[in-house]
């Protein structure tokens, strides 16, 4: 009754053809998606460049930090009193010649 089943082939190369797609679709997805290789790049280049900012502006804060010290009530510099009065409110001296 039943004899030998004749396969046609053209599950087997759908099935085929799916599996493929399957992994163009995840080689594409990894390299390219929201957490693939070039976006993990991308957030790793910038998270040195937000490193090398927060080293200049601890050295920035370092700096100010120390003038805001050298002006306090516990310790006056006088001469950075001196240098912020001339440059912030312009004065100068009596015996002082001003050429502009």
């Amino acid at each position: 009754m039943n004899g030998p089943r004749k396969q046609t082939g053209f599950g087997g190369m759908l099935y085929l053809l799916g599996l493929i797609l399957a992994g163009v679709y995840f080689t594409f997805a990894s390299v390219q998606g929201d957490y693939g290789l070039f976006h993990r790049i991308r957030i790793e280049a910038e998270a040195e460049d937000l490193r090398a900012e927060r080293e200049k502006l601890m050295a920035e804060i370092a700096i100010l930090e120390n003038k805001t010290r050298r002006i306090s009530d516990q310790y006056l510099d006088l001469d950075l009193l001196d240098e912020q009065a001339r440059d912030v409110l312009g004065l100068v001296r009596a015996d002082e010649v001003v050429l502009r």
